[in-house]
């Protein structure tokens, strides 16, 4: 209890000193409601909003341009049309047709077309390194026939039109004239979603308006996004308590004593999220941690020696849950378990001090040199760094707790805290020794899977950072391509035993915890927030997370 008094007093303390910097224009208040933001931590902005490009601004996919369809997880995958008014598959599941929106039209008020979206297909596929979403991977051509884009598909796949859209798409009259796309800033783009006008932009506040051309203009009623920059949490801790921002989704201690105390218009909701877990570099270019990166029995030591429940209610202040399965599957997706294979490998994934220094004897790690730390079976120095993202205070605590206890059962390890592209690159790159994310939940554990585990989403700059551990089992890839194959429940039930079975044996990744989504939302400006009575959606700020956009338009400003 003191030491949340003390972080309170703290938080009380940082918000007393800090300043309003960004308020906005008194001007532009006055006219124009504005929705303030924090979709990404910043240590400067960039005007780029190229949404091929991992450095492009979070507001640019799903505000700028908006899918063809949003299919909401946390509804099943219910699919809401957007850019297209319907979609539908062949029998054989390896062709999928979208229907376009008719008079849905470009921010410049040209014409949104079927053709629009085969010239976005045929770029990425002439430069697959602006292929971020992984489309190449499911889709051969499209064709067009009047206000259809027909997708041909490399795979028979159920879930194609949910990885499709996940592409945004440019329009052809403007993309077709850019020389260089891998480098194009983007700076004041022609879009199709809410908010494509950039009406401010600095270095420490950028403002982006509503889209004067946008279809669904009618049910908007926020006319901006006001996106302060923010490097890290602590920055956003005062900012929030001071009710500066309407909508964040980050870590904030003690969020009762340090938030929602503050003001009664504070409120957040948790819902559950997704495993987090540690991604060890099956390729890591020292010797020594390579040798025992590959070798199973080390990485099960190493899940052992960590004290999952401490971490949480340390660095999470008790959101969480430790995450006890080999195959990172997690009690929300308890009805997919292998029971089996759950009970087989939980020990491995369960806190023991004792247990994790034996097994590293056992398979002949033993501190040569005197350090107190063990080297490998083959004499070759171990030590491990282990990187978070700069400002993700929450991964950021879990490391250092982590690595105190990895170096308590005698393996060294040291932390590590990058900006995020720098983070991200080294994943992406094998250049890195361990690294700890968390990863995407969908409405079945297929998501998080696939993107955790498919070797197809290992390649290339850009790509999802989460199966960046470089492990490749055709076995296992075999399993995750045929899952969506089928819609059968019982035999979508059968490969989800067969992928967690493979997962576990091999402790390919190291999970950590089911994590909760952080939300947090100020009713002072705007009602229509969604929460645990009004669970429309998931209610992230976060790019990617496509149902936002819904979320912005169930906003109504307060007079």
């Amino acid at each position: 209890m003191l030491a949340n008094l003390k972080k309170t007093k703290l938080a009380v303390a940082v918000v007393a000193a800090a300043a309003s910097a960004l308020a906005a224009p008194t001007v532009l208040a006055a006219e124009k409601s504005q929705l303030t933001v924090v979709p990404q931590f910043y240590p400067t902005l960039v005007q780029n909003f190229n949404p091929f490009l991992e450095s492009a601004l979070n507001t640019t996919t799903e505000f700028v341009y908006e899918p063809l369809v949003i299919f909401n997880q946390m509804q099943g995958n219910s699919p809401v049309m957007r850019l297209a008014q319907d979609y539908y598959m062949s029998d054989d599941l390896m062709e999928v047709t979208f229907v376009i929106r008719d008079g849905a039209k470009w921010s410049d008020g040209k014409a949104f077309t079927a053709k629009d979206v085969a010239y976005t297909v045929e770029l990425l596929q002439a430069k697959p390194e602006l292929d971020r979403t992984g489309l190449n991977k499911w889709v051969k051509e499209v064709k067009v026939d009047g206000n259809k884009a027909i997708f041909s598909l490399t795979q028979a796949s159920s879930n194609a039109p949910f990885e499709i859209v996940k592409a945004p798409i440019v329009p052809e009259h403007v993309w077709s004239k850019v020389k260089n796309p891998e480098s194009f800033a983007n700076e004041n783009p022609v879009g199709s979603g809410a908010f494509t006008e950039i009406d401010t932009f600095t270095s420490s506040l950028y403002v982006q308006c509503r889209n004067p051309n946008y279809w669904d203009n009618d049910n908007l009623e926020v006319d901006c996004l006001r996106v302060p920059q923010i490097a890290g949490n602590d920055q956003l801790l005062a900012k929030v308590i001071n009710s500066e921002l309407d909508w964040t989704s980050s870590f904030i201690p003690d969020i009762d004593s340090t938030y929602a105390a503050a003001n009664p218009n504070h409120k957040y909701w948790y819902p559950a999220a997704g495993t987090q877990s540690f991604l060890l570099n099956y390729k890591s270019p020292k010797e020594g941690n390579n040798e025992a990166i590959n070798d199973v029995d080390f990485r099960r030591a190493f899940s052992m020696a960590l004290d999952r429940q401490t971490i949480i209610d340390i660095a999470f202040y008790g959101n969480g849950k430790p995450n006890d399965y080999a195959s990172g599957l997690g009690d929300a997706f308890e009805s997919w378990a292998d029971k089996g294979t759950y009970n087989k490998y939980k020990g491995f994934n369960t806190f023991d001090a004792a247990g994790a220094k034996a097994l590293l004897k056992k398979a002949g790690y033993k501190d040569i040199n005197g350090d107190g730390f063990v080297e490998t079976p083959s004499g070759k120095e171990l030590k491990l760094e282990i990187q978070s993202p700069n400002g993700w205070t929450d991964f950021n605590n879990t490391v250092q707790l982590s690595v105190e206890q990895l170096n308590d059962v005698g393996i060294d390890a040291v932390a590590r805290t990058p900006d995020f592209p720098v983070y991200n690159s080294a994943m992406a790159n094998a250049t890195y020794d361990v690294a700890y994310t968390n990863f995407f939940h969908g409405p079945d554990p297929h998501v998080y899977w696939n993107d955790g585990f498919n070797s197809a989403f290992q390649d290339g700059e850009g790509l999802p950072r989460f199966a960046m551990h470089h492990y490749k089992n055709a076995e296992l890839d075999k399993l995750l391509n045929s899952f969506y194959k089928t819609s059968d429940r019982d035999e979508q039930l059968k490969i989800a035993h067969g992928i967690q079975q493979i997962i576990a044996e091999n402790q390919i990744t190291v999970p950590v915890m089911s994590g909760a989504f952080n939300f947090q939302y100020n009713t002072t400006r705007f009602d229509g927030w969604w929460n645990e009575n009004n669970a429309k959606g998931r209610p992230m700020i976060w790019a990617g997370v496509q149902e936002r956009v819904l979320q912005v338009l169930d906003l109504k400003p307060k007079s």
